[in-house]
């Protein structure tokens, strides 16, 4: 299911298209609130899809529509929009990926192992071990400080409301198996890569190697905030997106060039 706003008055920007982390659950109207009436796009993540490359095509037959774009993805969905980005659509003016990664992010061996027994967890077990224990990971000391109170708790509700546990081990399953570390010179746009000033979940280093390898790319920290910074600090997010948008050329790069 695909949510859509546009603005007359943006009909020269790029459209902001926005997308999910690993819940699958499109931006909500509060994240989307701050960017005014910016041309803006979200969608809803598809169910049991073990492959971040079919998650790509989701994005881009989504979005088939619009010649003029900027992908924004969020932790799991800045993976979907890195590998939608090597493909070098024909419209895509910019990227933003924020607590992403362009493979899996985990070194530890014994906690790729837990992961990939976690992700196979049934629904009772999902519900009550794998979620408490993803939430905590997720969480930072600053999700209390931003303009929305969030919580462990909440990030929980999000799954819960959101993320069968079929579909949980299944986006699960395709981080592990992507890696686009190789191919990011492909990315021929200017790309923001945001990263939180806190966050245990992804780690330093992915953030490294994303801007090691896209030619275009630079790095913005936001300080005291975590990986939920999304949901957190969603007007403090949408400012270095906005400012990062505001600052493109023109006209979008030729990726060919």
């Amino acid at each position: 299911m695909n949510t859509a706003t546009t603005a007359n008055t943006a009909e020269k920007s790029p459209t902001l298209v926005f997308i999910p982390c690993l819940s699958g659950a499109p931006w909500s109207a509060e994240q989307l609130a701050p960017y005014g009436e910016a041309a803006k796009r979200t969608l809803r993540l598809p169910e049991g899809v073990r492959d971040i490359e079919r998650y790509a095509d989701h994005v881009e037959n989504a979005i088939a529509d619009l010649d003029d774009y900027v992908l924004v993805g969020d932790s799991f969905g800045a993976n979907i929009a890195l590998a939608l980005a090597t493909r070098r659509p024909q419209g895509l003016r910019a990227l933003v990926l924020s607590g992403g990664f362009a493979a899996n992010p985990i070194d530890s061996k014994p906690l790729k192992a837990l992961a990939q027994v976690m992700g196979k967890a049934p629904g009772p077990i999902y519900r009550q071990l794998t979620l408490r224990a993803h939430v905590h990971r997720l969480a930072s000391p600053f999700d209390g400080e931003g303009q929305v109170h969030w919580s462990e708790a909440r990030s929980r509700e999000l799954f819960l409301a959101n993320t069968p546990a079929a579909s949980y081990g299944a986006r699960v399953s395709a981080i592990f198996a992507a890696d686009y570390v190789d191919v990011l010179g492909r990315i021929q746009v200017p790309t923001l890569i945001l990263t939180p000033a806190h966050d245990v979940l992804i780690g330093e280093n992915a953030a490294k190697i994303m801007l090691a390898g896209i030619p275009d790319a630079r790095e913005v920290v936001l300080p005291r905030t975590g990986h939920m910074f999304r949901f957190s600090h969603p007007a403090t997010y949408a400012g270095a997106v906005t400012d990062f948008t505001a600052a493109l050329p023109a006209t979008r790069q030729d990726a060919d060039a």
